[in-house]
């Protein structure tokens, strides 16, 4: 088809009438994300089809475990109902081409994905090219299109014998865990190690014995009068720091305390330090260097995310993978902004190394740079060098440059991957320690503080906290006390896991791969294994720590650190071609599956789930027991389901009184009697008064006074059936009108939807499409 100018318009295959069938690009390119597609369709010309497959198009059947372990694991992959239009648009796109270039990305999943591609698409073998790129930029792309390789079937044995792996636990352990414990558990091959970790190190926190300790500072001052602290540090030539290693389940953890344990002595020494004299004893300042860190990885760029942006994991990848697949930039139009984010590899490209080196000289002048390019080792066995660390695709695209075209939080992602990459290759800070000795009778004082002399990629990466400057003094000068401040403190138990320090565990451990982590951390929040507290660090529930006693009691390979690390190195030497991956499953799955069947017999549900107590059934006087659900301990009683008497309790094990129902005017729809106001787990909600004969409930609706934008009803406040507020038309199931966040009763001055609560008290428009804020 032609324009008016007489150009060759290149229109989608969807919109390509049968006419123009002659008309049709020669060459189709198959990847997995439409945005990915519309980045790429921006480097090829009119005789490539840009497609997506919207992600894996077949897998493993929903309803059915779908492996045969009889005959050698044989997968049955079905395409699930939703994928068949995309099916369909595929094959008639693939009908009309010459050439088919799967360009999915480059690890185990996309090398699947493309095999799964061909399979679907019945592929001749002359037709298929399969492309990869860590990057996705007009050079990248036009190298890989001239670099097409064969199907990887390492890395797609790889990926189908840890996608079995995972379907054989969660089938056949999960109705275990059912019968045995609760209905609605699982299992899984990874996560469970993460739940344990998480289990034995609130176990650890529990047993942990804190001591009191006492800490002396002394605030000085010379001839300046801006004082400085010193800090305790020996009493008559001993050192009264005290080191203690505490063994864990995952590593070890140090404790640091004084010798000096009670207010008693701490007191003694400041009334003898009274009118002392306070000499300077020894000066010791050294130069030291501090090198930059290597570009991220997976795991590094989800703990710094978390640390820094406060990010969960999962939050992290899905910006990241925004970044990476394009995103439309101001002149520019889409252009993928860093590198594939799932990496073990801290190795950057020439091209990148010597853009950042000409950024460094242009901008900051050529001292920031070292003599050489840094160059970094990847600590991680399995890590492939071939691949890229996550750094920006270009260096000189500034992360201000483009913030107009970013939200808030695509911008600080990719501030922190620019800098981070860019810092890399930059010359080492120079730093100035000084250490200061000051003398009082038998008492040794310290003070140390440092400066820094050069910033080097301290410029553009600063880590958090400041210089702490001491003033010039001398050999002998005499010091003046300006105060002598005893301290109490105590010793503290390891901390809890954040999704942080947790990612790191696992990556020390070698367990999971990048693609895996943040899946892991989603998934024990939503099977209720484990939640967040204020501080975001994970506690077990009780449910997640009763499923890992049986796990650690009667599987203990599934959540054994050593074992799955050596699961996940087997799978890494199917992918290097080391090894085949029937085997390895054979491997795992015989004495699993003997085990399995062995426990079935051996475990009663009331042994794990059952704990004996003196208390009473008062409606049929048998006795009751704390049980485990799903949400948690309960008081049940003995004689269910004859009675199903049952009681909330606290914390501790004591019943929780539950208050008498309030009387309303309101009465049940079903049977005519009064509603009353009960609590339960997620707040008060309407109850029959004529329970148990009528069941009948309602959520406590609570009014906003807001008129429903859709269909004029009162906005009232809600909650799911897992406690989550939010807000909710009171007209429903007629009208589904529905906001996640508190809608102030106002409405958008560009596009008259309802303003929300939005973060630090400002208000934001519920309409995502509109970035209105107020």
């Amino acid at each position: 088809m032609k324009s008016k100018k007489g150009q060759t318009i290149n229109k989608p295959l969807s919109n390509t009438s049968k006419e123009n069938t002659t008309s049709m690009p020669k060459n189709l390119v198959i990847v997995e994300s439409p945005t990915k597609a519309k980045t790429i369709s921006k480097f090829l010309g009119p005789d490539f089809n840009i497609q997506s497959s919207f992600g894996h198009l077949r897998d493993l059947p929903a309803d059915k475990m779908g492996v045969d372990t009889k005959k050698d694991f044989k997968p049955t992959y079905v395409v699930a109902e939703k994928n068949e239009k995309h099916v369909e648009k595929l094959k008639t796109a693939a009908k009309g081409a010459n050439m088919i270039y799967f360009a999915t990305d480059e690890d185990r999943e996309g090398e699947a994905i493309s095999w799964h591609l061909i399979q679907i698409l019945k592929t001749p073998e002359s037709k298929i090219k399969r492309i990869a790129f860590h990057e996705i930029t007009k050079p990248a792309i036009l190298e890989a299109i001239k670099n097409p390789r064969k199907i990887d079937m390492n890395l797609v044995n790889a990926q189908q014998a840890r996608r079995i792996l995972d379907r054989l636990v969660g089938y056949e352990l999960s109705p275990f865990l059912w019968r045995k414990v609760a209905r609605g558990l699982s299992a899984g091959r990874v996560q469970s190690v993460a739940v344990r970790l998480i289990v034995e190190r609130e176990r650890e926190i529990e047993k942990f014995k804190s001591e009191k300790y006492w800490t002396i500072s002394a605030l000085l001052t010379d001839s300046n009068p801006t004082p400085f602290e010193a800090e305790l540090i020996e009493i008559d030539g001993k050192k009264i720091e005290k080191i203690q290693k505490h063994k864990l389940f995952a590593g070890e953890y140090s404790t640091k305390r004084t010798t000096i344990k009670d207010e008693k002595q701490a007191k003694k020494i400041v009334k003898d330090l009274d009118k002392s004299d306070f000499l300077v004893e020894n000066i010791d300042k050294k130069e030291t260097k501090r090198n930059p860190l290597p570009p991220f990885t997976t795991a590094r760029v989800q703990q710094e995310a978390a640390r820094r942006l406060g990010f969960s994991s999962k939050q992290t990848m899905m910006i990241a993978q925004q970044l990476y697949e394009g995103m439309k930039v101001a002149s520019e139009g889409n252009v993928g902004l860093i590198t594939y984010m799932r990496t073990d590899s801290v190795n950057l490209s020439t091209k990148f190394l010597n853009d950042a080196n000409d950024y460094v000289k242009q901008e900051l002048g050529p001292k920031y740079l070292p003599k050489n390019s840094n160059i970094y080792k990847t600590k991680s066995k399995v890590a492939q060098e071939a691949h890229e660390a996550i750094r920006p695709t270009e260096a000189s695209r500034t992360p201000d440059s483009i913030k107009d075209s970013l939200n808030p939080n695509q911008f600080k992602l990719y501030n922190l991957i620019w800098r981070r990459a860019v810092a890399s290759q930059m010359a080492p800070a120079i730093i100035d320690q000084t250490g200061i000795d000051i003398k009082a009778k038998q008492y040794l004082f310290r003070a140390t503080g440092s400066t820094i002399k050069f910033d080097g990629y301290l410029k553009i990466y600063r880590n958090t906290g400041e210089d702490k400057i001491l003033p010039e003094v001398k050999q002998a000068e005499k010091l003046k006390a300006k105060e002598i401040k005893p301290e109490e403190h105590a010793t503290t138990p390891p901390p809890r896991y954040a999704e942080a320090s947790l990612i790191r565990a696992l990556e020390e451990f070698e367990i999971g791969r990048p693609s895996t982590y943040a899946s892991i951390m989603s998934t024990i929040q939503a099977r209720n294994y484990a939640e967040k507290n204020e501080d975001k660090r994970f506690a077990p529930t009780d449910i997640g720590a009763l499923v890992n006693d049986v796990l650690v009691k009667h599987f203990p390979e599934i959540v054994d650190i050593q074992f799955t690390a050596e699961m996940e190195d087997d799978l890494d030497k199917i992918a290097d071609g080391k090894k085949e991956w029937i085997p390895i499953l054979n491997q795992f799955y015989n004495p699993f599956h003997k085990n399995l069947n062995i426990k079935y017999k051996e475990v009663k549900k009331k042994d794990i789930v059952n704990e004996k107590t003196d208390e009473v059934c008062e409606k049929c006087k048998k006795p009751m027991v704390i049980k485990t659900g799903r949400f948690g301990k309960f008081l049940a009683c003995t004689g269910f389901p004859d009675c199903k008497n049952t009681k909330q309790i606290n914390e501790k094990g004591d019943i929780v009184k539950e208050p008498k129902p309030e009387k309303t005017d309101e009465k049940c729809e079903k049977c005519g009697q009064p509603m009353v106001i009960k609590s339960g787990k997620f707040g008060k909600f309407l109850a029959c008064s004529g329970y148990p004969d009528c069941k009948n409930t309602k959520p406590l609706e609570g009014n906003l006074d807001i008129k429903c934008p859709e269909c004029g009803g009162n906005v009232v406040q809600r909650r799911t059936k897992r406690g989550k507020v939010f807000y909710g038309c009171s007209s429903y199931p007629k009208c589904h009108f529905v906001l996640w966040s508190k809608p102030n009763g106002k409405k958008c001055p560009k596009c008259k939807s309802l303003m929300v609560e939005g973060p630090k008290d400002k208000a934001v428009c519920s309409n995502k499409e509109c970035k209105s804020k107020k």
